[in-house]
C-alpha cells in the first residue's frame, strides 16, 4: 500500500487512525469500482435477459479474469483471513452487489417478463457466485474457459423463467 501511495508509514497513519479503518478505506473504494459499473447504464438497470447476458459477455472479454481474478472477491479472501472487524462490511457490499441483480430480476417478474415462480434473490446469488468461482479457475488456469462456462450457464438459467419470446 505504502509502495502505491508513494508514502511512509507514518504519512499514511496521518489519514488512517489505525490498519482496520485504511483496510475499510480501500474495501469501500474498490466496492464502488464494482458496484458502480454494475450500477451503470450500460446494462439498462439489469431488467432485461438482455443485460445479464451483455454483462457476462463483457466480463468475458474484456480479460480480467485473468489478472487478479474478482477484484472485490480477490480481497474479501485475503481480508476475510485476519483478525480486522470488516466481515459485516463486506457483506453489505456482496448484499448491494446482489441487490442490483435482484432489483432488475424484480422488475422483469412485476413486468411479467420472467416467471412469478423465479426467486429473483436466489437468482441474483446464482449471478455473483459462478462469477466468483469462474473467475478464480479463469485465473488459475489463465484461460477464460471456466468463467464463461459459468456465466454463460448462469443467464441460460435465467431464460428457463422467461415468459415471453421478445426477451431474447
Amino acid at each position: 500500500m505504502r509502495r502505491a501511495a508513494g508514502d511512509s508509514g507514518s504519512q499514511l497513519s496521518h489519514y488512517f487512525a489505525n490498519k482496520e479503518s485504511l483496510v475499510r478505506a480501500v474495501v469501500d473504494w474498490q466496492a464502488e469500482s464494482v458496484l458502480g459499473f454494475h450500477r451503470s447504464e450500460r446494462f439498462a438497470g439489469f431488467d432485461t435477459i438482455q443485460a445479464y447476458q451483455e454483462w457476462a459477455d463483457f466480463v468475458v472479454v474484456s480479460g480480467r479474469p485473468f489478472e487478479n481474478g474478482c477484484s472485490l472477491g480477490s480481497l474479501a479472501s485475503e481480508i476475510v483471513k485476519t483478525d480486522l472487524d470488516v466481515r459485516d462490511d463486506l457483506t453489505r457490499i456482496f448484499a448491494e452487489w446482489r441487490d442490483i441483480f435482484r432489483a432488475g430480476l424484480e422488475r422483469m417478474q412485476y413486468d411479467k417478463r420472467i416467471d412469478a415462480s423465479a426467486d429473483p434473490a436466489r437468482l441474483a446469488h446464482m449471478l455473483i457466485a459462478p462469477y466468483q468461482g469462474g473467475s478464480l479457475l479463469a485465473q488459475i488456469a489463465r484461460d477464460v474457459a471456466p468463467l464463461r462456462d459459468a456465466l454463460y450457464a448462469a443467464v441460460e438459467h435465467l431464460r428457463v423463467y422467461t415468459t415471453s419470446d421478445d426477451v431474447v
